[in-house]
């Protein structure tokens, strides 16, 4: 993806079923479970970089020493300092053989129940006290909580006041230490039952969530939300119970088949009781499964086989377009991508030119590379507008100038920044003859209010068209009408709100915002002709079936919670009213 996009954190929690002494005799070493907690919070390092967090909780921890560790980091590389420190902690203790009794946690972190989080900041700051996990403690082990989660809530606001209204006194609105004291208090009032307790506590929550805990018992857990935004998954055998947010890093850190691992249900809580079977049991009442589908676009890592396979086809269901586009002169057009997530798709393309070209022969190659050592520490703006192209460099000799096609094809374009201000400016360098930018996703038209860091209508390169085309045609009578619905439907319950965008978006077909969007990514001394070419979302349908969480192309949001924000979001554009709307 051209455009830096924070989005969606990643979990892992992992429990181990046998005694200590049981991995120290198998696998030669008492840190098993420390070194499968790191290699799953490596593999999903793509999930947050802000910050990262682990807990280790200890079964047979005698009274009077601690019954978990827990340590975080917010470093500029916050997974390997934490990881770095950790190892030292038990490096330190294995040269003292005199401190380690083989008991859980006479070594520092080698228990037997591990919760890890990888932290993308949508909210907050980036400091330790935003790190998961996060502990509601008690010198009574029952009573204390570690929670560590992947989600973000409509309903924060809400929430807190119900709190409030329960005697609390929440120290700020992060909606993290809201869930936990809510989480909390639910325990308490059930007397310990975890299903009750959750059914009570989520019930009231509207977002997307997967969720990881341990109670100071030894009772560890996962849940998801009853749409299924946030994705989740889980393994079992004698020796261990995993669930981490994707399935390709229980595989690689387990060393398993793709079958082996299990989705965990949307609406499920899996317990993993300190003592007892593990279950896997409805927690939230049922409803209509909206997997975010952005999570098979780009998020979730592309090794997966299943992911690998629809970006692929998400490629081969543009070509039909890319070759209207080059008016199918397969021998004067370049082929490439934008790198480095848009590769996968980048082959499915190929795949589909190959069958239509008829022996013409198909020319391709990485044009764009992206610099990841290019840094500037220059303070004055100017002197940094000037670097900013610099960030790519490009291939050259690939483009016969004034003659070729370029084609690059990007993940999805959501603010068109850095699109416009340098691989644009970039690949024009080359001289091609006309530049196609092609999405494999749809054009990103709604603010999401589930993880993903677009939270308002100014930041989207599709409504900023969309006002383009109200402004040029006259129509800004039907913006203000769209606002003062907004404003109405605010005073609505969330149940009974309507999207007030969407009539907007309708006023244009598709190729006429699509049009606007090309003008909104022109550069201003681009010498190359430059076209647009988007996946719809029928053809993102055709390809990503089991997802159909794409709200942010659709306006369809997945719970009652996003009606609002986007209605809200819809009046803070027209009012100028810089900040997120939920």
């Amino acid at each position: 993806m051209s455009d830096e996009l924070k989005h969606e954190c990643g979990v892992a929690l992992l429990r181990l079923r046998q005694p200590l002494s049981f991995y120290q005799e198998k696998y030669g070493t008492v840190a098993y479970g420390f070194s499968k907690l790191s290699l799953l919070m490596e593999k999903q390092h793509n999930r947050g970089q802000d910050g990262a967090g682990i807990a280790c909780v200890g079964l047979d921890v005698p009274p009077g020493k601690p019954f978990y560790h827990l340590e975080k980091s917010c470093t500029n590389m916050p997974l390997a300092d934490l990881l770095e420190r950790i190892s030292g902690m038990i490096e330190a203790t294995r040269k003292s053989p005199q401190q380690n009794d083989g008991t859980s946690l006479s070594t520092p972190f080698c228990g037997e129940i591990y919760l890890g989080h990888l932290r993308y900041g949508t909210y907050g700051s980036r400091t330790l006290a935003a790190c998961h996990p996060m502990v509601s403690d008690s010198a009574r082990r029952p009573s204390t909580l570690l929670v560590a989660g992947n989600f973000n809530l409509t309903n924060t606001s809400e929430v807190f006041n119900h709190l409030t209204s329960l005697g609390y006194h929440p120290k700020g609105h992060q909606d993290c230490e809201i869930l936990l004291t809510m989480l909390s208090h639910y325990l308490g009032a059930c007397y310990g039952q975890l299903l009750q307790a959750v059914k009570e506590a989520a019930q009231q929550w509207d977002g997307g969530f997967t969720i990881g805990g341990v109670i100071g018992n030894g009772d560890a857990f996962a849940f998801r939300d009853a749409a299924g935004i946030r994705p989740a998954y889980y393994y079992l055998d004698d020796e261990v119970a995993v669930v981490a947010s994707e399935k390709v890093a229980i595989q690689t850190a387990f060393n398993l088949a793709s079958d082996d691992v299990k989705e965990l249900p949307a609406g499920h809580l899996l317990s993993i009781p300190a003592k007892g079977e593990v279950t896997v049991q409805r927690c939230l009442p049922e409803a209509p499964v909206r997997h975010c589908v952005f999570e098979r676009i780009y998020f979730s890592r592309g090794n997966d086989a299943e992911i690998q396979q629809e970006r692929r086809a998400l490629g081969r269901a543009v070509v039909p377009q890319v070759l209207d586009a080059i008016d199918h002169d397969y021998d004067h057009t370049v082929f490439s991508y934008i790198p480095n997530t848009a590769q996968v798709s980048f082959h499915g393309m190929l795949d589909a030119l190959d069958s239509f070209r008829d022996g013409h022969r198909l020319r391709f190659g990485m044009i764009a590379v992206k610099d990841a050592k290019f840094r500037t520490f220059i303070s004055d703006a100017n002197h940094r507008e000037e670097l900013f192209p610099h960030v790519y460099d490009v291939t050259y000799g690939l483009i016969n100038p004034h003659e070729d096609n370029l084609v690059v094809i990007d993940d999805s374009i959501v603010r068109g920044n850095t699109m416009k201000r340098a691989i644009l400016p970039i690949l024009d360098r080359l001289e091609p003859k006309r530049i196609v930018v092609v999405s494999s996703a749809p054009q990103i038209r709604y603010p999401d209010c589930y993880g993903i860091d677009m939270a308002s209508f100014g930041e989207l390169v599709a409504f900023q068209a969309c006002m383009d085309l109200i402004a040029e045609r006259g129509l800004q009578t039907k913006f203000e009408e769209a606002v003062r619905r907004a404003e109405k439907e605010l005073a609505k319950p969330d149940r009974e709100m309507s999207n007030q965008a969407a009539p907007l978006y309708a006023l244009f077909t598709d190729d006429e915002l699509t049009e606007g969007i090309r003008r909104r990514l022109l550069p201003e001394h681009l010498q190359a002709e430059l076209k647009i070419v988007f996946l719809s979302c029928d053809d993102l349908r055709r390809c990503i079936p089991n997802h159909t969480g794409d709200w942010y192309f659709t306006g369809n949001y997945p719970t009652p919670g996003g009606n609002r924000v986007v209605n809200q979001a819809l009046v803070n554009y027209a009012r100028n009213i810089n900040t997120r709307a939920y």
